[in-house]
């Protein structure tokens, strides 16, 4: 409180004995999905306050107020000397949080009987369509300790604060300005009325509304593709950068973490008990090799660098190092990709790194894997790729330092290494890594970073997500690789008659099991909407589980309806959960 802004008025508050001030909590932003749906709203509840110097209890009133709450005397009494022991004498302290409408509904009535208590309205999130828990995230009360660090100045106890996905990261934007309002109270603190009829007030301003890019029927139709499974899903609209749908399963629902209280607490501990790990994001946060669909890289990098030939450049593959599928030998970069060939690939690389030198000189191959770590990295592998999600990872793309640091500074060679041709060993990706790569090739070359949130106040993406990220890499070996993937042959359940889609198979290896099932993609061909990465856990290969998960999310967003009966109650009627209970 500030007396002297309130100079003139000192006989009016002299008068009331009590000037006080009072601050509004805005009301939190909401989210939507691409359409306007409503993804996160704001549901009111009810806090009962306490006002020890007011409160005249006896036992039969603390009986009957512990029946009202359904609490037990002895919470009462607990509170109330928590109350004490905290110096909250004449200020309302929290006596029961965040009743929900229709039970403040029922006890309303009642509250009259018992002085020293009165309401504090508020709000929490509600979730309407239980779908998206890693991606909207979920908001908690602040701590002491947080506000002890807090630099801003802003939060208040009991307050709320962003703690995982969107909730977070843009916390700043969706709480909004804190308002305050000043009324006159006499002796018994009674408030007798507005200071000055509200002239000195601030309103409140609720936060900034968001519009995701996500489309919640895509989602939901994911989703329930990935039931009984455990991976992740990330769509993408290659002209935007735009995330249509990103899942990571198993999941959960977020209106578990809604609120505060023992009941949360206990969702909480029971979330991160199970073996499934639904709090954490596999889409964005699980480090998996890429398997097979790394090969695309591979084969763009050695075009570039002119040690791999569109015309004349072909590989027998003889199962060198490697085993191999029975496929046509010998095999053009094309065929290559199109049979998902291993030894071609092991072939290519001495190419590529020691560009087509017949030595092994730890010089010329130092210099030849920097060179290449760098190009990779081009393609946002091997680093974040700055969406706009907290805690997201930044897979791995070896460079010689990695290498010498591994063999303690020994003498390594290119034999040492031949696996991170074909997307194994030491090279790891996230799913949100893999369908940036497949709107790259889509787009022939660029890309926008992907983004989970197209328009924040009407003023829409942050800028960042307006800029576009190029690759040093010609078009034309771009067109040339996506005519190779429409003619992919390891995925025919992915293939649709009406929609010409092109893909990479995946299989990455599991050392803790069977191995991960992988298919990137982006369809139409030539008119690319959609782009998307498909992981499933210890299901075999690529093009058996992931490529008819891909091919049916991107069936379902171009047609807006599934034709492949049959396909869809493939994949929903498979179990693929090793050796866990959930």
């Amino acid at each position: 409180m500030n007396i002297q802004v309130f100079s003139e008025d000192y006989k009016e508050i002299a008068d009331s004995n009590i000037l006080s001030k009072i601050e509004a909590r805005p009301l939190r932003g909401m989210v939507y999905d691409r359409d306007g749906r409503i993804l996160v709203n704001n549901a009111p509840v009810f806090d009962i306050m306490m006002t020890l110097n007011q409160m005249e209890l006896g036992p039969a009133d603390t009986t009957e107020l512990a029946n009202l709450f359904d609490i037990t005397v002895e919470d009462i009494r607990n509170t109330i000397a928590d109350a004490r022991a905290r110096g909250f004498y004449s200020a309302p302290y929290l006596f029961v949080k965040q009743l929900k409408k229709e039970d403040f509904a029922k006890i309303q009535d009642y509250l009259p009987r018992f002085k020293g208590l009165s309401v504090e309205p508020r709000t929490i999130r509600e979730y309407p369509h239980q779908s998206l828990a890693n991606v909207l995230g979920y908001v908690k009360q602040v701590t002491k300790e947080f506000l002890d660090s807090d630099t801003t100045e802003y939060y208040k106890q009991r307050d709320l604060i962003g703690r995982s996905g969107i909730e977070r990261y843009y916390e700043q934007e969706l709480r909004g300005k804190r308002g305050v309002y000043y009324v006159l109270k006499n002796a018994r603190r009674e408030v007798k009325g507005k200071f000055k009829d509200g002239a000195y007030d601030e309103l409140p301003e609720s936060g900034s509304d968001l519009v995701s890019s996500i489309d919640l029927e895509l989602q939901q139709y994911a989703e329930q593709l990935m039931q009984n499974k455990r991976g992740a899903i990330v769509a993408i609209e290659p002209s935007t950068g735009e995330i249509l749908t990103m899942l990571s399963a198993p999941s959960y629902d977020p209106n578990l973490l809604t609120g505060e209280g023992r009941k949360v607490s206990k969702n909480y501990s029971t979330l991160l008990k199970n073996k499934g790990n639904p709090l954490f994001n596999r889409a964005m946060q699980s480090r998996y090799p890429p398997g097979s669909t790394f090969k695309t890289v591979m084969s763009l990098i050695g075009m570039q660098e002119g040690v791999l030939d569109t015309t004349y450049t072909r590989f027998v593959c003889g199962g060198e190092r490697v085993k191999c599928h029975a496929h046509p030998s010998p095999l053009s970069i094309a065929g290559s990709l199109q049979h998902s060939c291993n030894p071609w690939y092991y072939k290519a690389i001495r190419k590529i790194i020691l560009q087509d030198k017949k030595v092994d000189a730890q010089e010329d191959l130092h210099y030849g894997l920097s060179h290449w770590k760098e190009k990779v990295q081009e393609f946002g592998l091997g680093r974040r790729l700055g969406i706009d999600l907290p805690f997201e990872k930044g897979g791995l793309v070896p460079g010689p330092d990695f290498y010498t640091r591994a063999y303690g500074g020994r003498p390594w060679k290119i034999s040492n290494i031949y696996s991170i041709s074909i997307g194994q060993g030491e090279v790891l990706a996230m799913p949100i890594q893999l369908a940036n790569l497949a709107a790259t090739i889509a787009n022939r070359g660029w890309y926008y970073t992907p983004h989970i949130i197209k328009d924040v106040g009407g003023k829409g993406p942050k800028e960042i997500y307006k800029e576009k990220n190029r690759v040093s890499i010609d078009r034309s070996y771009f067109d040339y690789t996506a005519r190779a993937m429409a003619g992919v042959k390891t995925a025919p359940l992915a293939m649709m008659n009406d929609i010409p889609i092109a893909g990479k198979t995946g299989t990455a290896q599991n050392p803790h099991g069977k191995d991960h099932s992988i298919f990137m993609a982006f369809a139409p061909v030539h008119d690319p909407k959609i782009a998307i990465a498909v992981y499933v856990e210890n299901a075999g290969f690529g093009g058996t589980w992931a490529a008819p998960i891909a091919s049916l999310v991107m069936e379902k967003y171009l047609k807006g309806q599934v034709d492949r009966d049959w396909l869809e109650q493939y994949v929903l009627n498979a179990e693929i959960l090793v050796d866990e209970e959930e």
